[in-house]
């Protein structure tokens, strides 16, 4: 620690380390200090550089560095491991982007490579803070719906250049693992792990093509969770559709921090970074006790990434658990790997 913040390392510097870490960790300067940025090269950068960051090439120095408390690894998906791995060795807590790896027998390494250590790793699952599955949890627990039976989610968008872009299929490009990711995790996380998963995870374009579309049903008592998800989709789903003895909820849109990230208009200096605004919010009806109907907009709860690295600050300084846990995490990693087991 320095002067009583976390010091943090992060591995890469393209559109993660830049677009979904830096403007959040950046955000927390009472607690978080970014004193690296690694490239393997350095090179001239598309991405502002950082005043008062070390930009280097040589991840020895980092690793070596006693102020340095955890070390963030944004590399490609299919460096996740063999990166995280090396920081682990090197005695350094570590948090990996998404995916956290794509197999179950990695994943397991790099938790029991931690305790061996006696550091802690974990995925950097900032979408526990969409705006959007924060504020479906509000309408869940108000019990304005009743009993909850079941649950849509959709990560949906037309990008059919990027399937059409690969012309065989590269697990570490998977779409069942680089974006169920974000929807899977907050099924277990909110939900717990369920009794039974059923998938149907296809190769629209043919097998030895990329995986571009998955359906993923989960089972618990009384309800069943679906996450749906297509590289093909011109006209989008609801991002969440929550369905009760009582009524129905829905959030069309989703949550607009990454969008403006985009823009380039930051967390920092925004008050109303990522907020919705009223014709953004989802739309309860539902009958109350007495029998009347009622349909209502819902204000959206507010979305915030930076919530990741106050519970991550909270667990280095504090002692608090993990965000993130280890089952949590294998959990997933089991579900997703079994999803895919046909893919070819």
């Amino acid at each position: 620690m320095l002067d009583g913040k976390i010091v943090i390392a992060y591995i890469g510097n393209g559109k993660s380390t830049n677009r979904y870490h830096l403007p959040y960790s950046l955000n927390r300067p009472d607690k978080i200090k970014v004193k690296y940025i690694y490239q393997r090269t350095l090179r001239p950068s598309p991405w502002a550089a950082i005043p008062g960051v070390e930009y280097t090439d040589n991840l020895d120095k980092i690793l070596s560095d006693p102020e340095v408390d955890v070390v963030e690894v944004n590399t490609p998906s299919e460096a996740h491991y063999s990166s995280a791995k090396k920081v682990l060795e090197a005695g350094k807590n570590c948090v990996v982007e998404k995916p956290f790896c794509t197999s179950v027998a990695d994943a397991a390494d790099l938790f029991a490579t931690a305790k061996a250590k006696g550091v802690i790793v974990q995925c950097y699952q900032n979408r526990r803070f969409d705006s959007d599955f924060l504020t479906v949890q509000k309408v869940i627990e108000s019990g304005r719906l009743g009993k909850i039976f079941e649950v849509c989610m959709h990560y949906d968008y037309y990008r059919a250049a990027t399937p059409e872009g690969e012309k065989t299929y590269n697990r570490d490009h998977a779409f069942i693992y680089t974006h169920a990711c974000h929807t899977v995790d907050q099924v277990v996380s909110y939900f717990g792990e369920p009794k039974e998963v059923r998938s149907d995870v296809r190769q629209l374009l043919g097998e030895g093509r990329m995986n571009d579309y998955f359906d993923l049903d989960f089972f618990y008592d009384g309800l069943k969770v679906t996450v749906q998800s297509s590289y093909f989709r011109a006209k989008i789903r609801p991002s969440f559709e929550v369905y009760g003895l009582r009524g129905t909820f829905v959030k069309a849109e989703q949550d607009r921090q990454e969008a403006d990230l985009k823009k380039f208009y930051l967390p920092a200096g925004h008050a109303d970074f990522g907020l919705d605004a009223p014709e953004n919010y989802g739309t309860i009806i539902y009958y109350d006790d007495a029998g009347n109907y009622h349909e209502e907009k819902v204000p959206s709860e507010r979305g915030d990434y930076a919530r990741f690295y106050d519970a991550l600050y909270e667990t280095i300084v504090n002692g608090k658990p993990q965000l993130v846990t280890e089952a949590q995490t294998m959990a997933q990693m089991k579900i997703l790997e079994e999803a895919g087991k046909n893919l070819r």
